[in-house]
């Protein structure tokens, strides 16, 4: 098909023609940068914790009241309670949790006489049980033996040595290149706290960092006791036992004490759900401006494209008489539709391009990868031609007489 005609019809309704192509530069420029938003959320809802088959794991948040004394003989005496029931496999504690908004954050280096060699990691103080009970890989060195488990009330107890602690894969390539870390004494701060580096699980991700980044991977765990008013307890049930588990863990941790309030019980596959709420709420948010907006684009279309169809039957009606078929009225249209929406798209990547860039100033947002760009130019362009379908189709249907009667 000659292009001429078709250019000639775009400068007689250059206003026209230009308002779709700015519709449609806008369109794409919100759609690439809300499907890479839509996508950044959905990475960050299906980050994996590390822990090994989350829906058979719960927590207990147990809080003593009443001024509870001898916390740690209370905690080793539910621990070894919850352990002992039929339907469970393992249990721990953590003033801590990966799914959560309680988190301990320290600096850790094994060159306390380089200062920027640090790295800033999430500390998971838990007991000789924690690698069984959440299913953490441990791919180098060894787990945690029971008397290297030190009883502490918080940071006051001011440990000059934790002794021993596990880190994750991440964190020991970040802080050795080459991954080389056991055996090596490590510094956290605040505190200027040694310990010596005895295992490497594979992850343990707390929940605030999204995938990309670098913290996401640094995760340390120390033996340590944790006697406190307010702890967690991990517990793992038997497969397919998690219910059953959930209520005797219940029944026999108040059978115990009453001297207690457990706040809540859940598994961490609901807290996964409850803690990502809010990223799923703005992918589904932005998937229904996403909707709103290419519904508005698309009537558009139709509606110009209707509107130029009645305007032009003189035309139809003579190209029809000099011999054009249906088809090749509909290519005329469809062709039209794609050199607007061409343009449009062009302008369209560069204002996603500069949308990008003041996302990433403002909101520290990735850097816009180009499938985005590509999948957003297939999209509008798609809808443009599905748009200018049917009054494409209307005029290719008008006989000649009829469409030369009706100008």
């Amino acid at each position: 098909m000659e292009l001429g005609p078709i250019l000639s019809a775009l400068r007689r309704n250059k206003g026209g023609a230009t308002l779709i192509a700015l519709q449609i530069a806008l369109t794409l420029a919100v759609l690439c940068n809300a499907l890479f938003i839509i996508g950044q959320y959905t990475a960050l809802s299906r980050t994996p914790t590390g822990i090994a088959d989350e829906s058979s794991v719960f927590l207990i948040s147990n809080r003593w009241v009443g001024g509870a004394q001898d916390l740690a003989a209370r905690e080793r005496t539910d621990l070894a309670s919850l352990r002992a029931l039929p339907q469970v496999a393992d249990a721990t504690l953590s003033p801590v949790q990966p799914l959560g908004g309680r988190e301990m954050g320290m600096g850790i280096t094994i060159h306390p006489d380089r200062p920027r060699a640090g790295k800033l990691t999430m500390v998971f103080p838990v007991d000789d049980h924690a690698l069984s009970t959440l299913g953490l890989r441990l791919i180098a060195g060894r787990n945690f033996r029971p008397e290297e488990v030190l009883v502490t009330h918080g940071f006051s107890e001011n440990y000059p040595s934790w002794g021993s602690m596990i880190i994750t894969r991440g964190l020991a390539r970040a802080l050795d290149p080459g991954g080389n870390v056991l055996g090596r004494v490590a510094t956290l701060n605040p505190g200027g706290i040694t310990a010596t580096i005895v295992g490497v699980v594979d992850r343990l991700q707390p929940g605030r960092y999204a995938p990309s980044s670098p913290a996401a991977e640094y995760s340390v765990l120390v033996p340590l006791l944790w006697a406190d008013s307010n702890v967690f307890y991990f517990v793992r049930a038997k497969p397919g036992q998690i219910s059953a588990a959930m209520a005797a863990a219940r029944d026999e941790l108040y059978g115990i004490s009453r001297q207690r309030t457990i706040v809540s019980m859940q598994s961490l596959a609901a807290a996964r759900l409850q803690f990502y709420r809010a990223a799923r709420g703005e992918a589904l948010l932005m998937g229904v401006i996403c909707a709103i907006l290419l519904g508005v684009t698309s009537f558009s279309i139709v509606g110009l494209t209707s509107y130029w169809v009645s305007q032009r039957m003189r035309q139809i009606g003579i190209r029809r008489a000099l011999g054009a078929t249906a088809g090749g009225i509909l290519r005329y249209f469809q062709t039209e539709n794609l050199l607007i929406a061409g343009a449009g798209s062009i302008l369209g990547i560069l204002l996603g391009l500069a949308g990008n860039l003041w996302l990433l100033r403002s909101v520290a947002l990735a850097r816009l990868p180009p499938v985005y760009l590509v999948a957003g130019v297939i999209i509008v362009l798609l809808l443009g031609q599905v748009s200018v379908l049917w009054p494409a189709l209307r005029a290719a249907a008008l006989p000649p007489a009829i469409a030369a009667r009706s100008a």
